[in-house]
């Protein structure tokens, strides 16, 4: 097959990631890793070959995953990375040192994949499908160890037929959750699932009652931040943050991140603590300055334009947007009017996410579809929200033309951010390219 053909054909399975509004912790009717064990077996367990650190958590796990990415590579290692989602390809989904696959590549790892498929007695899912070949490929190729995001929660998730030699989790919060009573213990036990027996845990910040969720899996050890590792210091710089950090076997001080915002220092310090746990040494702190001086983050506080100054960041649930707005006051200062393209998925609650919004203190919420199909939350209810919170918003259903329009009215001193959901990221950045032109 051509690479035309090979989505085709992958597009045809159940794609979780357009119909997940209703899978809430303690609640994933469906999933199971029924499908997935049986497909890696017989594609010979590839995912058994490589050495792999598992991460998930509610927020922040591209980001420490491009960071342990990093690291690794600055040790001299061949890495792979699984991530979701993609923002404008499905190969930037899988990549080997920081490189997407190509399109001949990933044709032939998905053909291999399709000639076994009538062998299933359960017919895989879209993710299954391109979890299945990142974990192939990565064998095949081979990389001396993979980085494996997590798609949903982790228990249940397509990837949790990796034996991670680490197991990460950024941090707990509210998302693919009902919010019923004990949410958070939920949303913690399902990402628990990815803890082995017989490999270190990391965990990100969390109280001591969600720890011990954690550490009821059995972990070898297992380690958190602000008790066995934590961020010294974080201070705004040039193009990004300079931070101390104290790690699990070491102090690592002045450390530049190319990122914005202070939560990616104690992702830094994450990303540190995991590839510590996963030598099982200190880390030569000029490796680390390597290593994360090179990470790059599409979608994440990343700036396309500086007049005006247009922010993208996927900012998809309350607690992301508050972050976003804290990091728009401390390191971005306009003397304009800020104006927020904001689009969400089903299933989000509109006016939790407006009153996040209000963190970002925005003038105008130009309100979009964050999806062409039925996953997306209609603009206009997303409109009534912004309304009963007093603020001002207008309703364009198409993402291009709601940042070609915000970005085109823009003046030099305004900003306009892009925000509510990965999926608006590749339109826009096309968006502000054919606005700016």
């Amino acid at each position: 097959m051509g690479i035309i053909e090979s989505l085709a054909w992958l597009d045809s399975h159940l794609d979780h990631e357009s119909s997940s509004a209703g899978i809430a912790a303690g609640q994933g009717d469906g999933l199971d890793l029924t499908a997935m064990s049986e497909l890696m077996a017989l594609l010979g367990d590839p995912q058994l070959d490589v050495p792999t650190i598992h991460v998930t958590g509610t927020n922040g796990k591209g980001s420490v995953t491009a960071m342990i990415v990093g690291l690794l590579q600055a040790h001299g290692l061949s890495v792979g990375s699984a991530t979701s989602p993609h923002l404008e390809r499905i190969n930037e989904r899988l990549r080997r040192d920081g490189e997407p696959i190509d399109d001949q590549t990933l044709s032939e790892v998905l053909d291999g994949i399709r000639s076994v498929e009538p062998l299933l007695s359960v017919r895989p899912s879209w993710f299954e499908l391109v979890t299945a070949a990142s974990l192939r490929w990565f064998a095949e190729a081979p990389v001396d160890v993979a980085v494996v995001e997590v798609g949903l929660l982790g228990r249940y998730d397509a990837t949790n037929v990796v034996r991670s030699q680490v197991a990460v989790v950024t941090g707990i919060g509210g998302d693919h959750t009902d919010f019923a009573p004990g949410w958070e213990l939920a949303v913690a036990g399902e990402k628990a699932g990815i803890i082995e027996p017989d490999a270190p845990a990391v965990l990100g910040r969390m109280t001591p009652e969600l720890r011990e969720v954690f550490r009821a899996e059995g972990p070898a050890s297992l380690v958190a931040e602000d008790v066995d590792f934590e961020v010294l210091a974080s201070r705004p710089a040039v193009g990004g943050r300079l931070v101390d950090v104290a790690g699990v076997h070491d102090r690592y001080d002045e450390i530049f991140l190319p990122l914005h915002g202070s939560v990616q220092a104690h992702n830094a310090a994450v990303a540190v603590a995991a590839v510590e746990s996963f030598f099982d040494r200190a880390l030569e702190v000029d490796l680390v300055r390597d290593g994360l001086a090179l990470v790059r983050l599409e979608g994440r506080v990343e700036v396309v334009s500086h007049q005006p100054l247009v922010v993208l960041d996927g900012a998809h649930n309350p607690d992301a947007l508050n972050a976003l707005g804290a990091t728009l006051d401390e390191e971005f200062s306009t003397v304009g009017s800020r104006v927020v393209v904001l689009g969400l998925l089903a299933g989000r609650d509109p006016d939790a996410a407006v009153a996040a919004v209000r963190s970002l203190r925005p003038d105008l919420v130009v309100c979009t579809s964050a999806d062409a199909g039925e996953r997306a939350l209609e603009p206009a209810v997303l409109a009534e929200a912004c309304e009963r919170a007093g603020l001002a918003a207008q309703v364009e259903p198409s993402p291009t033309e709601a940042v070609r329009r915000a970005v085109g009215q823009a003046q030099e001193e305004d900003m306009v951010v892009v925000t509510g959901s990965f999926r608006l990221i590749g339109p826009a950045r096309a968006a502000v390219a054919a606005a700016l032109s």
